[in-house]
């Protein structure tokens, strides 16, 4: 070769390694779809990011959306990750999430983690009471949910509309079927807990209705009992002690996503224990990790194994949907 032929391989050469690198530089990013709330996000995101050099492009939309946009797009996958959906969710979806055993599978319960690992849990929603403590003291407050049907409690115990919140749903069917009523909606004792109700749009409206005192009890869900006492509002997280659900969130990968090798990135750095305790620490979401010893973390939340967490039936009341949200809100109705 001579020296011009020389000259221009050097130079392909060296235009190879800049296009190599610019190309690398482009692909140092994430596309999450999330229906986590956005506090959450700018928690996460950025850390992510200090720690990996990886961009985060973050969609966030309802979990419903999040799965019909993935299936839309399983031909050509826009999304590298799918974060804060239901195990229900998560499962129902697995054709569209690509298996990936992370390192901390093994601190994570099985039954918190795809048995396939299509995807691994990363936080626990326990569904509790909330109580204002000015207006409800220790002599009378409830322990547990057939508490809330004594005559004293009319009107002063908040729920969300049922067919507006997941959390809700979950919480009057679980009720319904622990109270002897099998797979139907119905029964003395629901009718006489949701005659005791008011019944509000939204979930956030029973965190600081609560937080106000505008309610005195209110269905609701752990996390956010202990981040409106961590701001000074009198509000107590009764855990029932006739049972409650855990409600599971997890993440996965996009099936065919354009950044894998992100992607399994951010899978081990939310699962993470030091992340997990970020996470405790400033939003107290509780992680699907048992190796954390939350007594001495901020909130001081009781381990998982001190809370009485019972079974509940995701997939038959997830096909029953339809029927049962229309059996509860005529309950609502006639309770009113």
């Amino acid at each position: 070769m001579n020296r011009f032929g020389t000259t221009a391989a050097l130079l392909a050469a060296v235009a190879g390694m800049v296009l190599g690198a610019d190309a690398w530089a482009q692909n140092k990013r994430l596309v999450v779809y999330s229906s986590n709330e956005s506090t959450l996000h700018n928690l996460v995101f950025p850390a992510f990011q200090k720690e990996t050099g990886i961009q985060v492009d973050a969609v966030e939309v309802g979990s419903g959306v999040v799965m019909r946009r993935i299936a839309a797009e399983k031909d050509r996958p826009q999304g590298d990750i799918v974060w804060g959906l239901s195990r229900l969710n998560l499962n129902n979806n697995k054709e569209f999430l690509a298996p990936y055993r992370s390192k901390n599978r093994d601190a994570i319960p099985a039954e918190f983690r795809d048995a396939d690992d299509h995807w691994i849990g990363t936080n626990l929603h326990l569904l509790v009471i909330l109580a204002n403590t000015n207006l409800v003291t220790p002599a009378v407050e409830p322990k547990g949910w057939e508490d809330l049907l004594a005559p004293r409690w009319k009107d002063k115990v908040a729920v969300t509309e049922p067919s507006n919140s997941g959390s809700a749903y979950i919480n009057l069917t679980f009720l319904a079927a622990k109270w002897g009523n099998g797979k139907e909606v119905g029964g003395e004792k629901l009718t006489k807990l949701l005659q005791n109700t008011k019944v509000v749009n939204k979930s956030s409206l029973i965190f600081s209705g609560v937080g106000t005192g505008e309610y005195a009890l209110g269905f609701g869900l752990e996390y956010a009992g202990y981040l409106w006492k961590t701001n000074g509002a009198p509000v107590k997280v009764i855990y029932p002690a006739d049972g409650s659900v855990a409600v599971m969130e997890g993440v996965g990968i996009v099936k065919g996503g354009p950044n894998p090798e992100a992607a399994k990135q951010f899978v081990e750095f939310v699962t993470r224990k030091d992340v997990r305790e970020l996470i405790l620490s400033k939003t107290f979401r509780r992680p699907t990790r048992q190796d954390l010893d939350l007594t001495n973390l901020p909130g001081g939340l009781p381990q998982l194994s001190a809370v009485k967490v019972m079974d509940y039936d995701e997939a038959y009341w997830a096909k029953e949907r339809t029927v049962a949200l229309e059996k509860l809100q005529d309950l609502i109705q006639k309770t009113r």
